[in-house]
């Protein structure tokens, strides 16, 4: 009996593979991808930024449109047009806030930027305890506002004070500190700029450890002093830093609040009002919305422009 023979099939060779999944219908595209992640993030961004919508822009545009409004809370507001400007621009307070907010700039800004770098070019030099004196430096930074205007409220105090008892105690003659219109002001800065010491010293002590210090053995090479070496040297390379602060500096010095108001009050005899103060004092002792908003967006615009200058500088630098 013959047994048939059943004829055997080759067996197709698989296609060759290219390490690669493919795409179904299922498989998203890159683009869809990319699309998906994007929304995932912005959606998580959503809600920071709804806040700072919030508690940011919103105040800031319903000020500018209060500022020509009259504006009473629980009441309904009425346009008035420019009024307010024109109300504000008549009080002699208004004057002497723009002149006492400017000098308090000036003047902090010729101590805020010599004392600060200063102090940073004697921490660059240390050899033993630089960590220690970087905290000790950075310690007025850590006390809140309100405290440290009340303790240096005491220290100036002319009766029980600490600065005049250590004058005393020298033979020294003592000072009115706060209490006298032709020191109050520079008391003032002297307390702003001990507060915000320590974060512009670090900042330019960063500034300084980033110089190579090739350029000054070559200083050094070609018999250059110390004060020399700052001139030549450190000052040009880190130019862009003290810049930098400098605007920084006017910007935050134009909305000094905190010590006139817990020091002086704006005395003695208004020598230490400045615009934010006189803007509290429209707003909570006027009564006077509309023109505390109007003085709100006169100083917007003048910090609006030292800002476009800081952004444009930065940007340049980039």
């Amino acid at each position: 009996m013959k047994t048939a023979q059943v004829p055997q099939r080759s067996a197709a060779a698989p296609p060759p593979t290219t390490g690669q999944r493919p795409a179904g219908r299922g498989a998203p595209s890159p683009f869809r991808r990319k699309l998906s992640h994007q929304a995932r993030a912005y959606g998580f961004l959503l809600g920071g930024l709804l806040c700072f919508a919030l508690f940011s822009w919103y105040p800031a545009i319903r000020a500018v449109i209060i500022a020509f409004q009259k504006y009473t809370p629980g009441s309904a507001p009425e346009w008035v047009g420019t009024d307010n400007f024109t109300q504000v621009f008549q009080d002699p307070e208004f004057g002497a806030a723009w002149r006492n907010t400017l000098t308090f700039t000036l003047i902090a800004l010729l101590i805020g930027f010599a004392v600060p770098f200063v102090m940073a070019l004697v921490l660059n030099e240390l050899r033993h305890a630089r960590a220690f004196f970087r905290v000790v430096v950075y310690l007025p930074v850590m006390i809140p506002p309100v405290v440290s205007a009340l303790l240096w409220k005491w220290f100036y105090d002319p009766g029980a004070g600490l600065a005049n008892e250590v004058l005393s105690s020298l033979h020294l003659p003592t000072s009115n500190w706060s209490n006298g219109a032709d020191t109050a002001l520079v008391s003032l800065v002297i307390v702003a700029t001990w507060a915000n010491l320590g974060g512009t010293v670090l900042i330019y002590l960063a500034a300084l450890q980033g110089i190579p210090g090739e350029l000054y053995e070559a200083a050094e090479l070609d018999g250059a002093s110390i004060f020399q070496r700052i001139r030549h040297v450190t000052v040009p390379q880190t130019r862009f830093i003290i810049l930098m602060l400098m605007l920084l500096q006017i910007i935050a010095t134009m909305q000094v609040f905190t010590e006139p108001f817990v020091i002086t009050g704006g005395g003695p005899e208004n020598s230490t009002v400045t615009i934010l103060y006189l803007i509290y004092k429209y707003a909570f002792l006027y009564n006077n919305f509309g023109g505390a908003c109007a003085l709100s967006v006169m100083l917007l615009v003048v910090l609006g422009l030292f800002s476009a200058l800081y952004l444009r500088l930065t940007r340049t630098d980039d």
